[in-house]
Order: C-alpha cells, then sequence, then structure tokens
C-alpha cells in the first residue's frame, strides 16, 4: 500500500514536470515569434529646401478703378481725347452739364435743389454741384469702371470742394492740355455745325464734304464762337487755371495740345498707365 501511494505521488511529480518543460517550451516559442515579427521601421525623407511646403502665393490684385480729370481752354481737344480715354480704359464719361439734367430728371434732392436755381435764371451753387457729383461717383458703375471727370473743376473754390469731399473725389491724374490763344481762336472761330446731325466741322482742319451742296447751306455757327466772344472765355480760363493746377499738383499732367489728335492720344494714354493700381 505505501508502495502505491509512492507510486503514484512519482507519477504526479513525473506528470508536473512534463506539464512545467512544454508550457517552457511554448513560452520560448512565442518569445521567439514574438521576437521574428519587427515592425518596419517609418522611413523619414530628410527635409531639404526643394521639400519644404512653399507659403501660399497672394491672389492677384484686382485692378482699383482710374479717377481722371481732363481740363483746358474752350477748343483745346477735351472732346476728342475723352473719347479717345473712354476707349482705351473704358471708363465712366462725367460731365457736369449731364449729370445736372439726370439728376433733375431723376428727381434727388439735390437735382431738384439745382432745378430751382435754374428754373429762377441763377447760377448752380458749388455745393449742390458737390453733391450732385458725389452721388453719381457713388454709383455702381463709377465704383467698379471709374471715372473721367471733364471740365470740371474750373475755379479753385471748386476744386478745394472736391478735395475736401474726401478720398472719393481725389484723382489719380489731372490731364491739362496746353494749346497757345492764337490756335484756340482760329479753332473756334472756324468750327461749324450741323443742326440735322449735330456733327461739328471746322473749315480748315475738318471741313465739310465740298460736294454735298444741301449740307453746306444748312452748316450754322454758334453764336459764342466769335472771336470776341472766345477771348473773355479764355480770359477767365486763365484767370482760374493757375489756382486750379494748384490743388493738384502733385498729380497734374500737362500736355501740348497743339499737336495731331493721335499724338496726343499717345502721349495721355502713356501717362495714364504710369498711374495705374495694379
Amino acid at each position: 500500500m505505501g508502495n502505491l501511494c509512492c507510486s503514484t505521488e512519482q507519477n504526479a511529480d513525473t506528470d508536473n514536470q512534463r506539464k512545467e518543460q512544454n508550457t517552457s517550451t511554448s513560452s520560448s516559442t512565442t518569445q521567439t515569434k514574438t521576437a521574428a515579427v519587427v515592425a518596419p521601421e517609418e522611413t523619414v525623407t530628410p527635409i531639404t529646401q526643394a521639400t519644404k511646403s512653399k507659403p501660399p502665393q497672394p491672389a492677384a490684385s484686382k485692378r482699383q478703378p482710374l479717377r481722371i480729370i481732363i481740363a483746358g481752354a474752350p477748343a483745346s481737344g477735351k472732346g476728342t481725347q475723352c473719347e479717345r480715354i473712354i476707349q482705351n480704359h473704358n471708363i465712366v464719361h462725367l460731365s457736369t452739364g449731364d449729370m445736372l439734367r439726370a439728376a433733375i430728371t431723376a428727381g434727388t434732392s439735390v437735382g431738384t435743389s439745382a432745378k430751382e436755381y435754374m428754373d429762377a435764371g441763377k447760377l448752380v451753387p458749388d455745393d449742390v454741384i458737390i453733391g450732385i457729383l458725389q452721388d453719381r461717383l457713388n454709383q455702381q458703375d463709377c465704383q467698379e469702371m471709374g471715372w473721367l471727370l471733364d471740365g470740371f473743376p474750373r475755379t479753385q473754390a471748386q476744386a478745394q470742394a472736391l478735395l475736401d469731399a474726401g478720398i472719393l473725389m481725389r484723382p489719380d491724374c489731372f490731364l491739362l492740355l496746353n494749346v497757345p490763344d492764337e490756335l484756340l481762336i482760329e479753332r473756334v472761330v472756324g468750327r461749324r455745325t450741323d443742326p440735322v446731325t449735330n456733327k461739328i466741322y471746322h473749315l480748315k482742319f475738318a471741313p465739310p464734304p465740298p460736294d454735298d451742296e444741301e449740307l453746306l447751306v444748312r452748316l450754322v455757327q454758334r453764336s459764342d464762337d466769335t472771336e470776341e466772344k472766345v477771348k473773355v472765355r479764355l480770359e477767365q480760363f486763365h484767370a482760374n487755371l493757375a489756382a486750379v493746377k494748384g490743388c493738384y499738383a502733385d498729380v497734374c499732367v500737362e500736355v501740348d495740345g497743339a499737336r495731331s489728335p493721335d499724338v496726343v492720344a499717345k502721349e495721355i494714354d502713356v501717362e495714364i498707365r504710369k498711374r495705374m493700381h495694379w
């Protein structure tokens, strides 16, 4: 009986030893497999100047609308040059006469005020004209396309009023067409208008067709296109010119307007492009 118990105990010990050996073997095998499976190292690409991310490039800036004032004596060629500027730069042409009529037709507050002065046979005060001009410049087409102000301001008071009205009224360029008085008088006195088409001819510089007798008969001369009256207008122009120029000295460009329209237009275009905001 004692031998049986001893044999049983021996067998149990043997079984325990086998289990421990199996456990050890299994653990060793697991460690071996685990050691064999190694996660690959992360590949690190060295940062060079070429691989550095470039800073975002600023978007191309949109050209700011041009703001131009054109000035000149009667018959200096403002009308012709305005047409060229509008064609080349697609900006809004503004004249005080057109703006007054439009404001009156629209029934705006400044238009109504201007009409009261005009109906009474009085000159429209500068502050009313400036108010009409401000209203017009605030409209979308002037804001987006820019503007060309034709023949205004004509006095120092008007020029100063424009400057006092703020940045909206400040031009990028003040164009002044210089033409000798003798040539201006010749240009004015020789002008003739066709009342049917409103086309203007000049007896010397742009004569009407000589074989169109019907046209030649109906051509008329404006009542203020005489030498006496044009001299008075020139005196008024010169009396105010220096003061107006002084208000825009930093943006004033003087152009010789005695040359051909094409030559004058080319020089004006060069000067305008120097002042474009990109």
